[in-house]
């Protein structure tokens, strides 16, 4: 098969429908500088995954078919152009794959199998195809595919979610390549899962496959590219960069394999790169550039300020320590050094004179309670400090909370939890005192003091987050279990775990939905992160 492909993995903004066609248009001239025979775009990369009920605008409509006709049919009239975008007809919407070639749409494919699942809701915007078919461009048959549609193979999965399956469909009819565009959203460990798979189709059919993945953030989803070329053997002939954008040059005729699939790993690193990419992305499509963060001197808000750091750069940073009389000293001093490893800029506020009117006037007698509702009104204090700061200065609030404190509802309505972004929401106690150690791996920026203290919110005296939760590395087995795992109690408890310390985590996360679902938009890189990846009710009441 003599084809040479470039594949362009591209971060689009959901929307930005003439941003997007410039840049698939510099793109094209990089393919045609290389004499590439066709370019390939992601999934729906001229409006951005997910569009969502952008879709419904009747403006997009005309705007789409203007860009096509205006910018993209030109340009191939001597080499194709495959790239994602929503095709209306009939009244209908489909996600389609367009092949232009010689100054014409040359073929399309439109998405067959549309998953309502985990993140996805296409079945609420989309049509799927009736029928799949090879395309033959320039005399071999392309099987053109898009992201879901190679996600059903029985015998890899042992099981088979749709009754279609539309690879082994184009097979059938003699496709030579495999083509997938795909927007498909990160989590850890999908990077490998991907792969794995990948190269399982390319044995079991004895075909190339050509994998293109969109990058980038958008909202809480993380696109993370690792586009791939996987050879008929099923090696990989090519790999594309992780959470970066990429263009990658192939030739059918010389498809030579360079690795297997054990060359792709992830570890901490891939997480870390998904968050500052997340961040990063978030605030540039928002138009945000400054960030302030309460910083406490712990773990949490330290990992955050770092995150936002590396995303944002040291100058567009803010951390505000805001100590009430239950504020360690070595906290406040923490928060210092860590801010001036960061080069960010440091503000100390205290908050003692707001609290005690506070206690005050819901304490008329002069006797405070020392109850929860004082405890509660310290981080309602800080958080409106920040939103203050955040109007009067144009900085975006980011939340600190982690996503152990969110399962148990261990949090702060109003308090800690108000923010533009959770950027740590979807990430385990213990997996931030991973990240902090990445972090600390070249040089020591958050002091060894935050990693070896004993975790506490410092709203009374004495105060330890292991008074009214488990221990952390024993929460974090029980919230995967239940959450991302979504075991039964039953099944838990074959882990060894107490009845009652397993049905209390589990009430706590149940009770706790009305409080995350308040929460900002959290940065998925989980299976199951709270929020649109875990669509759960508010008021039930356990009947099973």
């Amino acid at each position: 098969m003599n084809l040479k492909i470039a594949i362009a993995q591209i971060n689009p903004i959901v929307g930005d429908i003439e941003g997007n066609s410039d840049k698939i248009l510099s793109y094209i001239l990089k393919a045609k500088k290389e004499n590439c025979d066709l370019v390939i775009f992601p999934e729906l990369s001229l409006i951005g995954y997910p569009p969502r009920d952008l879709l419904f605008r009747r403006e997009i409509v005309k705007k789409i078919d203007e860009i096509l006709c205006r910018k993209i049919l030109p340009e191939s009239k001597d080499m194709g152009i495959l790239l994602g975008a929503p095709l209306y007809k009939d009244e209908k919407i489909y996600n389609s794959a367009l092949l232009f070639y010689q100054g014409k749409l040359f073929g399309y494919q439109h998405k067959t199998l549309l998953p309502s699942y985990d993140v996805f809701d296409e079945e609420r915007y989309f049509k799927p195809a009736e029928y799949c078919h090879p395309i033959i461009f320039k005399g071999i048959n392309l099987g053109i595919t898009i992201c879901e549609d190679i996600w059903n193979d029985k015998d890899y999965w042992n099981r088979a979610i749709y009754e279609k399956d539309p690879l082994e469909e184009l097979i059938s009819q003699g496709a030579e390549v495999i083509l997938n565009i795909s927007a498909s959203p990160y989590y850890y460990g999908k990077i490998r899962l991907r792969g794995d798979m990948l190269c399982y189709l390319a044995r079991k059919y004895k075909r190339p496959i050509i994998y293109v993945n969109e990058v980038g953030g958008n909202d809480e989803l993380i696109f993370d590219g690792s586009s791939l070329v996987i050879t008929e053997n099923g090696k990989i002939a090519w790999k594309g960069k992780s959470f970066k954008e990429d263009l990658g040059i192939i030739d059918l005729s010389n498809l030579l394999s360079i690795e297997d699939i054990n060359s792709i790993k992830e570890d901490i690193e891939s997480i870390y790169e998904a968050l500052i990419l997340g961040i990063r992305d978030y605030f540039s499509k928002l138009g945000f550039k400054k960030a302030v963060i309460g910083l406490s001197g712990g773990i949490d808000s330290s990992v955050v300020a770092c995150l936002a750091t590396f995303a944002l750069g040291s100058k567009n940073v803010l951390g505000v320590s805001m100590p009430s009389r239950y504020s360690s000293e070595g906290s406040v001093k923490d928060a210092e050094i860590l801010a001036k490893n960061l080069g960010i800029e440091f503000r100390v506020i205290p908050i003692e004179k707001i609290f005690k009117a506070y206690l005050e006037t819901f304490n008329p007698d002069g006797n405070p309670l020392m109850d929860l509702a004082e405890e509660n009104i310290q981080a309602r204090i800080r958080g409106s400090i920040l939103m203050f700061i955040s109007n009067r200065e144009g900085y975006l609030v980011l939340a600190t909370g982690n996503k152990s404190e969110l399962a148990v509802g261990y949090c702060t309505l109003y308090g800690d939890m108000v923010g533009g972004l959770a950027v740590i929401g979807d990430i385990p106690k213990m997996t931030v005192y991973e990240l902090a150690r990445f972090i600390n791996r070249e040089r020591e920026i958050i002091p060894q003091s935050i990693l070896t203290k004993v975790p506490s919110a410092e709203l009374r005296p004495n105060q330890r987050d292991e008074d009214s939760l488990p221990p952390y590395p024993i929460l974090d087995e029980i919230l995967k279990a239940y959450i991302e795992d979504n075991l039964s109690i039953d099944e838990i408890l074959e882990g060894g775990f107490e009845r009652n310390l397993v049905e209390g985590v589990i009430k706590k996360i149940d009770s706790s939905e009305y409080k995350r679902r308040q929460a900002p938009p959290t940065l998925k890189v989980s299976t199951k992160a709270f929020g649109m990846g875990r669509k759960m009710p508010i008021a039930w009441k356990r009947g099973f």
